[in-house]
């Protein structure tokens, strides 16, 4: 027997979801990501449970053991329910009866076994008992312990029913898989004979998978295999892969960030493609200008902050082969520390209207080149 534990799984708030279950005669079950993750040790956010109950019985039992009712996804058999001010998706037992790689109709089953064999990958088809006694239908535990992503069954019949697991195919392998021994060839094969199916996802799709890709602890080896897979072209026109490896050791463990690696993979027009917010598109086109001018570190740390500055100096390293200044940290603190020593109205009376903000910008661009040491009176005689 194979048991899972920790807080998330004994928390009372998700123990009464189970409670409240049971009182309607039905068996709740964890899956996905909250069983996934606790074997890896990774943390736990989502509670996703599966039970035979449909969507109207659990809503019934939950409304009846005093817990809240979000009806998120009832037409494809997911409720939500809040409890202890935690929310838990609740879905039914699903066979799928038609696909068309976008979209599924599906049927409600009492089988846990026909729920596994439509899912993604068999790592991802993990059940827990509310004790935390584990079921494996697919065979998902040999493979999530050698962190080896694979296919539930056929790999071509899983990307069919929706082409979104192309991508997710590389998200996961990035996040929960083994960059040594390579992503799975079937699945690799699978994903790059299908990839003109991508041409039906929505850009918000599409994006979120990548951004969610581009912020694993090093997505380089599974982004150099959608690229040879011709996945990368399709969804990032005008990428190149190059660069990322190189910039994710410059890295050296910093916090990932999403528009520094998309700017060294290149590509344009990704608020379009991604969907992404504009501010997030906003520093995208900021950090790929600047990493291609010749703008000192301190400057860029002083006019756009610390946080530009390292994303600079580490694209500049990765995309160029610029060593990294042995002084970075000092470099940008510099820049992020500096205060323009004049205001506007050390200027007045002599410099009014336009004359005055040309005169101060002047006297900025003096101050900056100085490396910040300009005095008010030096800037002033």
């Amino acid at each position: 027997m194979t048991i899972v534990t920790g807080d998330w799984l004994h928390a009372p708030a998700t123990q009464a979801v189970f409670d409240a279950l049971e009182e309607a005669g039905h068996t709740g079950y964890f899956v996905g990501g909250c069983v996934r993750n606790a074997f890896l040790g990774a943390p736990v956010a989502d509670i996703d449970i599966t039970t035979a109950a449909t969507p109207d019985t659990v809503c019934k039992a939950a409304e009846a053991a005093g817990l809240k009712v979000v009806p998120t996804g009832i037409d494809h058999g997911t409720v939500t329910v809040v409890s202890g001010g935690m929310p838990h998706e609740i879905t039914t037992f699903r066979r799928d009866v038609t696909t068309d790689g976008r979209h599924a109709e599906v049927a409600f089953s009492t089988s846990l076994a026909e729920d596994a064999a439509r899912r993604d990958f068999t790592m991802n088809a993990l059940y827990a008992d509310r004790h935390g006694d584990v079921s494996d239908p697919v065979g998902g535990l040999p493979d999530l312990e050698a962190r080896r992503l694979r296919f539930i069954g056929d790999a071509d019949a899983r990307i069919a029913e929706d082409y979104l697991r192309i991508l997710r195919f590389f998200r996961f392998h990035a996040w929960y898989g083994d960059a040594d021994q390579g992503l799975d060839a079937d699945g690799l094969a699978a994903c790059a004979a299908a990839a003109e199916g991508l041409s039906q996802l929505s850009a918000e799709r599409i994006g979120a998978e990548m951004t969610k890709l581009l912020r694993a602890p090093d997505p380089a080896p599974a982004v150099a295999a959608m690229a040879q897979a011709g996945i990368l072209a399709r969804v990032m026109p005008g990428a190149d892969a190059k660069a990322l490896p190189v910039l994710v050791h410059l890295e050296d463990g910093r916090a990932p960030a999403l528009a520094r690696r998309a700017v060294s993979l290149g590509g344009a027009n990704l608020k379009e493609l991604w969907r992404l917010s504009k501010a997030e598109a906003e520093k995208i086109d900021v950090l790929r200008d600047l990493a291609g001018a010749t703008t000192g570190l301190a400057e860029i740390s002083y006019r756009h902050g610390a946080d530009a500055a390292l994303d600079v100096a580490l694209l500049r390293g990765a995309l160029f082969e610029q060593p990294l200044p042995q002084n970075l940290d000092a470099i940008i603190s510099t820049g992020a520390e500096a205060c323009f020593p004049l205001s506007a109205a050390d200027l007045m009376p002599e410099f009014k209207g336009p004359a005055l903000g040309t005169k101060l910008k002047e006297l900025e661009t003096r101050w900056v080149a100085s490396g910040f040491t300009l005095t008010k009176a030096e800037l002033l005689g």
